[in-house]
């Protein structure tokens, strides 16, 4: 993939973030969304489509997915303004009809493209039990003073700009930035110096320090386009 390219990925995907927010949507819609979004274009040429098509396209194929009772009218609208701030709110006329009719046929479209699947394991309930585990081995003081909750869920958030989602286990994703946010805090683990293994081998036997180390670099990766990507 060019830079080019991981731009546009980069600025679409914050569309979906920034529609999804003005619609009050849930972090695992969201998400599904931006990874239907990225499994598509794994597949899928860029030059071919209207990235931004797409992206209100996922957004609306997610809320069915994750049975979030949002109007198509809605996602409409707020997909307009969103990507067209400048402009006046869009009214129920030709211009939305045609949005409607190429969001509806783009749908179809995209479960074709992706073979119906369109369901995800999502690192989010991972990273809830990983976050209570850790604040039973913290002390109270710590865990109320540090945000490591609140980073680690801004970390994983920010995984989805970019399709590492895709390549590595949601298990080892929730680790990941847990770790990193106990990093960006100065914490260590209580349990990690006398434990026969370590604290992240806990959640997952699976992973290790050298898996975490590649999804990090994939993280800040991330960070690096975003410097690059005009609001």
């Amino acid at each position: 993939m060019s830079e080019s390219e991981t731009r546009v990925h980069f600025r679409v995907i914050r569309y979906i973030r920034e529609a999804g927010l003005k619609l009050h949507l849930e972090n695992v819609p969201v998400a599904t969304a931006s990874t239907i979004y990225h499994k598509f274009f794994r597949e899928y040429q860029l030059k071919d489509y209207d990235p931004f098509l797409i992206g209100v396209t996922c957004l609306s194929l997610a809320c069915k997915v994750e049975e979030q009772n949002v109007r198509l009218r809605d996602i409409i609208n707020v997909c307009y303004r969103t990507l067209h701030k400048n402009k006046a709110p869009l009214e129920i006329g030709d211009t939305f009809w045609q949005l409607r009719e190429s969001v509806t046929q783009c749908e179809l479209y995209l479960l074709r493209a992706l073979k119906f699947k369109v369901m995800f394991d999502h690192p989010h309930k991972y990273l809830c039990h990983y976050l209570k585990a850790v604040s039973d081995w913290l002390e109270p003081r710590q865990w109320e003073e540090v945000p490591v909750g609140r980073t680690s869920w801004a970390l994983l958030c920010d995984c989805y700009h970019s399709d590492l989602v895709l390549d590595h286990q949601p298990q080892h994703l929730a680790v990941s930035v847990l770790y990193l946010a106990l990093q960006c805090h100065g914490l260590e683990l209580p349990v990690h110096k006398h434990a026969a293994v370590k604290w992240y081998q806990v959640f997952s036997n699976s992973i290790s320090l050298e898996i975490i180390q590649t999804i990090i670099t994939k993280i800040m990766a991330a960070y690096d386009v975003e410097n690059q990507v005009p609001r």
